[in-house]
């Protein structure tokens, strides 16, 4: 495996275990043939790969609240994460959303 090869993948697999929500620990139990000293070095390696600096890593985002959106929408929250809106209705799963939410960041 070449240089490239085996950053790109690890990358990957990086990405998934952000998105997982999962700890190191249970991450590394249910990917075979990784073990959590491995993913911490790789962490390490790719902490600012995403051009987050030490210190910076929650930011804040804009948000708009429309009541007439609202109010067509029957009440529903409108999520925009970079080019991809989410419609958010009552009764709607937490897990679920904050799920996508991360997929959607570590994409955008």
């Amino acid at each position: 495996m070449t240089r490239d090869e085996r950053q790109a993948l690890w990358e990957t697999r990086i990405a998934e275990y952000r998105v997982s929500g999962q700890s190191v620990k249970e991450w590394c139990a249910s990917h075979e043939g990784i073990s959590p000293r491995q993913l911490w070095y790789w962490l390490r390696k790719y902490k600012n790969r995403d051009g987050v600096s030490p210190g910076e890593s929650n930011r804040w985002l804009p948000v708009e609240i429309s009541k007439q959106a609202s109010i067509e929408q029957g009440h529903a929250l409108l999520v925009n994460v970079g080019p991809v809106s989410i419609e958010v209705k009552p009764g709607f799963d937490p897990a679920l959303l904050s799920q996508v939410v991360k997929v959607l960041v570590a994409l955008c």
